[in-house]
């Protein structure tokens, strides 16, 4: 009997375990072991990529390793610094650009405005005149142009100076002047480049760029250029000035051919842009 005995109990103490291991165990290849709760991944940056559908999504822990086994290398973000990109290669006219491209690249991808090279040339200067506005705002004097050049309602810049509307013509000569409307890059050239681009927005629909000079001037850099739209063009020039206030000064002029006897006073602008003493 006691060897009867020890054989039940030998035979309970296997059915024990194995109930044990029933429970333990999951169910199935489904089945996951509870843990702790862990935050889900972050959702991705408007600069980072979106994930493929042949490849994982990235999870908690890090991105996804590709098939040598190594993680890829994060992609930039829309924050990334000139400096940063300072050695991917220039953008062609009309590139499309990805996230977190600079300023600069928008510009060089834009096919309106062409590549500034050594070879657009200086150009002589006439003496500025002594009569001058004053822009408190951009801490810069200007140009008091004469007849038939008028001041005129500025908003939404600081000082503007118009010439009269010709019958027929829906453009006409304006000289503006105000703070800089965009983004001051490192150096005063590349700043002046990014200002023509702006003025863009004040020409007639598929206006063109071509430079017709290029130099540096007192506090800041000059650009001339013709701005070509359909079968019209118009002579414009910035000057991009520090005149000591918290953002450089920017004077802007552009005649169209139709008003091309006011072409003179192109120079006269650029000229006569000074520090407000």
């Amino acid at each position: 009997m006691r060897v009867v005995y020890r054989g039940l109990a030998a035979v309970a103490g296997v059915a024990a375990v194995a109930v044990a291991l029933v429970v333990v165990l999951p169910s199935g290849p489904d089945v996951v072991a509870a843990g702790p709760v862990t935050a889900p991944p972050a959702a991705p940056s408007a600069s980072g990529p979106a994930p493929t559908a042949s490849g994982p999504p990235p999870t908690a822990s890090g991105p996804a390793p590709t098939a040598s086994g190594s993680a890829p290398t994060p992609a930039a973000s829309v924050s990334e610094t000139p400096a940063a990109s300072a050695g991917r290669p220039k953008p062609s006219p009309g590139a499309t650009l990805a996230p977190g491209y600079t300023a600069m690249e928008a510009l060089y991808a834009d096919p309106r405005v062409p590549e500034l090279t050594s070879g657009v040339k200086r150009m002589a200067l006439p003496s500025p005149g002594k009569r001058v506005m004053k822009d408190q705002r951009s801490g810069l004097a200007v140009p008091r142009l004469g007849r038939p050049w008028k001041a005129y309602g500025a908003a939404p810049f600081t000082t503007k100076q118009v010439l009269p509307k010709r019958r027929g013509a829906s453009s006409r000569g304006i000289f503006v002047t105000c703070p800089l409307p965009i983004m001051e890059q490192k150096s005063a050239r590349d700043t002046a480049l990014l200002a023509a681009r702006w003025t863009l927005n004040h020409h007639p629909k598929g206006s063109k760029i071509s430079w017709l000079a290029s130099q540096p001037i007192k506090n800041g850099w000059m650009l001339v250029y013709r701005v070509k739209y359909g079968k019209h063009t118009s002579r414009a020039a910035v000057a991009v000035v520090d005149g000591g206030m918290s953002k450089p000064g920017l004077a802007f002029v552009t005649v169209p051919d139709s008003q091309r006897k006011q072409w003179r006073d192109i120079g006269r602008v650029v000229s006569g842009v000074r520090v407000l003493g």
